[in-house]
């Protein structure tokens, strides 16, 4: 097959197996289940671990630290919201840490965790959980295919005929 693609280059969709250690913890992996899909070069995973990957081919590892800049970026200050108490349902049962899906006042529904519980208020992070941190994945290629038209211009592994973002009429193509 003469197009057959041997290594990691923009539009590929490239699947590898993880595993994402923060501090000496591992937080994510894919051991056990289906390998990470995505499209190089079209900003579906964090930049500095799509950098890293660009120009390996199938079988290849590689151990890549990622500077919280270049992954979920820094804590930012202002991605703290103070929300009442008397907010949140009867019975909902406070906790630091805990994680919570919010509606803005423009409907958009976002995820945030407790940061501290005051006597009438609530502050809440709505920064990424690994704002702040940096990553170290040790990842390898387990695959390689050129990305169809459909999926380069939807931007997504199976684009818009995979049903992942409903049908082409919604906008997503």
């Amino acid at each position: 097959m003469a197009n057959e693609v041997t290594k990691i280059a923009d539009d590929v969709v490239v699947s590898i197996d993880y595993t994402l250690t923060v501090d000496g913890e591992v937080v994510d992996s894919t051991n056990g289940s289906f390998p990470l899909e995505y499209i190089q070069g079209h900003n579906n995973i964090i930049p500095g671990l799509e950098k890293a990957l660009m120009g390996l081919g199938i079988g290849e590892a590689k151990e890549v630290l990622v500077a919280a800049a270049d992954a979920y970026g820094e804590v930012n200050p202002d991605a703290f919201t103070e929300v009442e108490r008397v907010q949140f349902p009867e019975g909902f049962e406070l906790e630091l840490g805990r994680s919570l899906r919010i509606n803005t006042t423009s409907g958009q529904m976002l995820t945030a965790r407790i940061h501290e519980i005051g006597e009438e208020m609530v502050k809440l992070d709505l920064n990424h959980p690994l704002a702040g941190q940096d990553l170290l994945f040790n990842a390898s290629v387990v695959g390689l295919r050129a990305a169809t038209e459909d999926e380069i211009t939807s931007g997504r592994v199976g684009g818009c005929a995979s049903g992942s973002c409903g049908s082409c009429s919604s906008g997503c193509c």
